[in-house]
């Protein structure tokens, strides 16, 4: 989609044209009550200003969308396409590592009490794990900002793609 086909949706057509981008209430509102927008850049920076800062419960809403990593995301949603697309360009990996990820996976998910989300666009799987295991070290507080950092990394991705 062009942006001046974005900017000449009506409403409801841009929420549900931005919402899988990040599926979190305030940030669709923001960024399609934003246009019209003259460049994409303009859409960028909205998207980037409203995702600050997110709230707990947002930070929730948003995390319970999304598939473990490694896992293939289920479901005919334009956002499980998205998750599926995003994962896909991580390449096949060893059993080795997709055992250590999965076991990375539930010690996160014991210690935060959430999914792992990390923007795995453009990283391979052994940066991933590396990033997994990194972050098992954080603190909790720390750990929400991270995670906020990555669902904004996540928006601004699918948001650039929408529109290209």
């Amino acid at each position: 989609m062009t942006l001046n086909e974005f900017n000449d949706l009506d409403r409801h057509a841009a929420v549900e044209t931005v919402r899988p981008a990040l599926d979190i209430q305030r940030w669709v509102d923001d960024v399609v009550d934003g246009r019209p927008y003259e460049t994409t850049d303009d859409a960028l920076a909205t998207a980037r200003n409203a995702a600050h800062p997110f709230t707990d419960a947002e930070l929730d809403q948003a995390l319970s969308h999304h598939p473990k990593i490694g896992e293939r995301a289920a479901g005919k949603s334009k956002e499980a396409d998205l998750s599926r697309n995003e994962q896909a360009g991580l390449g096949e990996s060893t059993e080795d590592i997709k055992t250590e990820l999965a076991r990375g996976n539930t010690e996160y998910e014991e210690r935060f009490g959430q999914v792992f989300l990390i923007r795995a666009a453009g990283r391979s799987v052994p940066e991933i794990l590396t990033e997994l295991q990194r972050r098992l070290q954080n603190t909790p507080e720390d750990e929400r900002t991270e995670v906020a950092e990555q669902l904004r990394q996540i928006a601004l991705l699918r948001i650039e793609g929408i529109l290209s």
